[in-house]
């Protein structure tokens, strides 16, 4: 199973066609959004590719192919505009040729600071910090894809990439950030 992981759009066109470009360039049969699809929220700045009905019509396009959960921007007038669902707060992904868990949720609830109770070895993916990385919290590894379109701490415009317990973070033109192969449940 190969998945692409992004967090993050802020309702940015160009950095939402990239994201998709990159999903179609990568193969991945599932695309997983961890939120904030549209709105950028009243502490960012507009993105420079702002333009939400642009982003509407992209995701709508490939609803087919999407795993979504709600960020701290997403709200119900959002959900009667896009075809596929985005107001649940968690969704959980299993690779079971891989036999991990992938337990998705924004970040603005629970986060590395905030674990909802998780079995040890699951993957915790999350975004809003717009920061990427990986740490590992009570035997629960946390991944954070970065931004799609406003990256934070400097860190460029990323997205991630899932398949057979590799997780990879890319920048938008597909160039490797970093690796992480993660431990496998027994």
């Amino acid at each position: 199973m190969k998945l692409l992981i992004a967090s993050d759009i802020h309702g940015d066109a160009a950095c939402c066609r990239a994201m998709l470009d990159a999903a179609a360039r990568e193969s991945a049969e599932k695309i997983l959004l961890l939120g904030d699809l549209l709105y950028h929220g009243p502490r960012n700045d507009l993105p420079e590719g702002y333009a939400p009905k642009e982003v509407i019509g992209m995701l709508n396009a490939a609803a087919d192919k999407l795993i979504c959960v709600r960020g701290n921007c997403d709200t119900e007038v959002d959900q009667m505009v896009l075809n596929f669902p985005i107001l649940s707060d968690t969704a959980w992904v299993y690779d079971g040729e891989a036999k991990l868990s992938l337990f998705m949720s924004h970040g603005h609830k629970y986060s590395p600071e905030n674990l909802p109770p998780l079995p040890s070895g699951t993957v915790f993916l999350y975004g809003h910090t717009h920061v990427l990385g990986l740490k590992e919290v009570g035997g629960v590894i946390c991944i954070n894809p970065g931004s799609v379109s406003l990256p934070k701490n400097n860190n460029p415009k990323t997205y991630g990439v899932y398949e057979g317990g590799i997780f990879e973070i890319k920048e938008l033109d597909g160039t490797v950030f970093e690796r992480y192969e993660l431990r496998k449940n027994a």
